[in-house]
């Protein structure tokens, strides 16, 4: 075990990029595997899974973050109240943008033209609403809020905030990637900034090409990853209290 332990540790060392990718690749991986409604139960993992499924990739992510803690919290700094400031407006423009259902409406026709439709059918999500599927189970249900809402608010926007700000936009801008400065930005790398969210929120390409953009504005303004992290946090925290109050679960 402590083999394998030093091994990793130096594999991370030798490697800068891998303490803010690894994270985000297991999440993502182990996401792959979630389950969807109406998919086809002769080929994908039983819809009534995914709260076991969603407990183990939050279980592995949180572990590969809290092992790669050493290397990351060297770009920690103090949280003001410009990162909760643009959560709160991101919030509030990422469910309006949602809601006009621009994809559907708009793209989708679009791409029928093209025979291309299939591609937004990836961004349809798990929309598990443990007050349907689970409705005598209220200690369940509760338990799975929890854990849900501990990844929507904490763990999603550290990971997806290193991965993106803290890796890709920095070596994208620059061969000596770890020595470049935090909210500094080229035009390919602030475009790559939109675009890149944009393919991970397929279902959602308006509103993370507008809100992704608000962050990046932020990270040039404030030069503090963590001012990013504490919008993304908010901004997640009023979708989740969106989809409590609202019953929209398909925004998640």
């Amino acid at each position: 075990m402590n083999q394998t332990a030093n091994w990793l540790k130096a594999l991370l060392t030798q490697h800068p990029w891998l303490p803010f990718v690894l994270p985000m690749a297991i999440f993502m991986l182990i996401g792959s595997l979630e389950p969807k409604p109406n998919a086809d139960s002769s080929t994908a993992i039983p819809y009534s899974y995914y709260p076991w499924v969603y407990a183990v990739k939050l279980i592995a992510t949180t572990a590969s973050l809290a092992f790669v803690w050493p290397w990351n919290k060297t770009l920690a700094q103090t949280i003001r109240w410009k990162g909760i400031a643009v959560g709160i407006a991101g919030g509030i423009v990422w469910i309006y943008l949602c809601n006009l259902n621009w994809e559907q409406t708009t793209l989708l026709p679009l791409l029928k033209t093209w025979g291309l439709e299939s591609l937004l059918g990836s961004g349809v999500r798990s929309a598990f609403n443990p007050f349907e599927e689970w409705k005598d189970q209220r200690m369940a249900t509760f338990a799975y809020l929890a854990l849900r809402g501990f990844g929507l608010i904490i763990i999603v926007p550290i990971i997806e905030e290193y991965f993106l700000r803290g890796f890709v936009m920095r070596y994208i801008a620059s061969e000596d990637w770890t020595d470049y400065p935090i909210g500094r930005v080229t035009a390919i790398s602030a475009l790559v900034g939109t675009l890149l969210p944009m393919l991970m929120h397929p279902g959602e390409l308006l509103a993370a090409a507008v809100w992704f953009s608000m962050i990046s504005l932020l990270a040039w303004h404030t030069k503090n990853l963590w001012e990013c992290i504490a919008a993304h946090s908010v901004t997640n925290l009023i979708l989740g209290i969106y989809v409590l109050t609202n019953g929209a679960w398909w925004l998640v």
